[in-house]
């Protein structure tokens, strides 16, 4: 068994462990393997082994990437292996990255809406969105003020956006704070998209992608339908490594 196989095995394990826990069935919990950093062969080994959603945090690190992604891409068969971005998006980068990804997690603007929506006509492609929501004071958080006049611009809007397709909402809880505030921060993503699900008929806000490797124990308790994890999937990353 490689260690690849063995930290899945575990991490299975801790999943079905939460569920259990929050008296919700496995199938309710997406995992997202977030790559990032991880080069291809490490992507296409994790496929290998049945995991088929991807998160990646720059558009140009995975764009480089994907010259050897696609053939893992076929081998896993039909498109059935997804990639999306999961990190902040600049609006200059908007093109590219509807080019490269099969969904953009990190939507926090009108305005990248707009963008990400003109590009995906261009290409004919119908490409899906959550919402990201900044829900803690951290300056370096990126994501959309849900109290801002440009969350509501957004909400309201992006039904009209032909080529977008919303599919729900991702925060990413504060660091070095206790379980209860960061059970909050979770609760609170629930709590909102539940209201602004009922404000916009228009709008399939069904997902949840909150938690990662330190928390998404907490996050499925909380109603979590995606967690993203890394480190306890591929182990602790080097940032001094070239992906």
């Amino acid at each position: 068994m490689t260690q690849l196989e063995e930290n899945l095995e575990r991490l299975e394990d801790r999943i079905a462990a939460a569920c259990r826990a929050a008296g919700r069935e496995r199938a309710g919990v997406e995992l997202m393997a977030v790559s990032k950093t991880y080069p291809a062969a490490t992507m296409a080994e994790a496929a290998a082994l049945g995991l088929n959603l991807f998160g990646e945090n720059r558009v140009q690190e995975f764009a480089e990437k994907a010259v050897h992604a696609e053939a893992f891409r076929s081998a896993c068969g039909n498109g059935r292996l997804k990639v999306h971005l999961i990190g902040h998006l600049q609006s200059n980068k908007a093109a590219r990255a509807v080019e490269v990804f099969d969904g953009i997690d990190s939507l926090d603007s009108l305005r990248l809406a707009q963008r990400i929506n003109e590009a995906a006509g261009k290409l004919g492609k119908r490409l899906p969105v959550l919402i990201e929501v900044k829900l803690s004071n951290e300056e370096t958080k990126a994501g959309l003020d849900p109290a801002s006049p440009d969350a509501a611009q957004l909400l309201e809007r992006l039904p009209d956006l032909a080529h977008l397709e919303a599919r729900g909402l991702m925060t990413i809880a504060p660091f070095g704070v206790g379980v209860e505030e960061t059970r909050a921060c979770f609760r609170a993503l629930r709590t909102l998209r539940d209201a602004w699900a009922k404000a916009h008929p228009r709008l399939d806000l069904g997902a949840l992608s909150m938690g990662m490797s330190g928390d998404f124990d907490l996050a499925i308790a909380e109603g979590a339908t995606r967690i993203r994890v890394g480190t306890a999937l591929f182990g602790a990353r080097n940032s001094a490594e070239k992906p």
